[in-house]
């Protein structure tokens, strides 16, 4: 079982920053893809990024790409995602996701584990 808590959501202007975290419970965290998912009002919950359990591999979606990274830290239990450049359509509920294996991490249906979420809103 893992527990995943986000926090570092917020209000910013656009062109603005944000780093997002998300904390795991459990002893296993090294063990598992993650992921961060988003989901605007009215919209369907869309992949942003995923790292692999070493951190070694990441992966972005094309709307993202070149504005965020995603990192891990094994030693602390937590996955990160640092946004840059924010626009006013990265406004959205962001969750974090964990999964045991490397697998179309893009789709959400493969993850194991959630978040609740966490709010980002960026005004123009």
């Amino acid at each position: 079982q893992v527990q995943l808590v986000e926090s570092g959501g917020g209000l910013v202007q656009a062109g603005g920053s944000l780093r997002l975290s998300c904390s795991a419970s459990g002893r296993t965290f090294s063990s598992y893809t993650m992921g961060w998912f988003r989901q605007a009002p009215g919209k369907e919950r869309e992949f942003v990024a995923a790292i692999s359990r070493s951190g070694y591999i990441t992966y972005y979606a094309d709307s993202v790409k070149g504005r965020f990274t995603i990192s891990r830290d094994n030693a602390k239990n937590t996955v990160y995602l640092q946004m840059n450049s924010l626009k006013p359509e990265d406004t959205a509920v962001y969750c974090c996701a964990a999964v045991q294996r490397w697998y179309e991490v893009t789709s959400s249906q493969n993850y194991e584990y959630w978040g609740q979420g966490t709010q980002v809103t960026v005004s123009s």
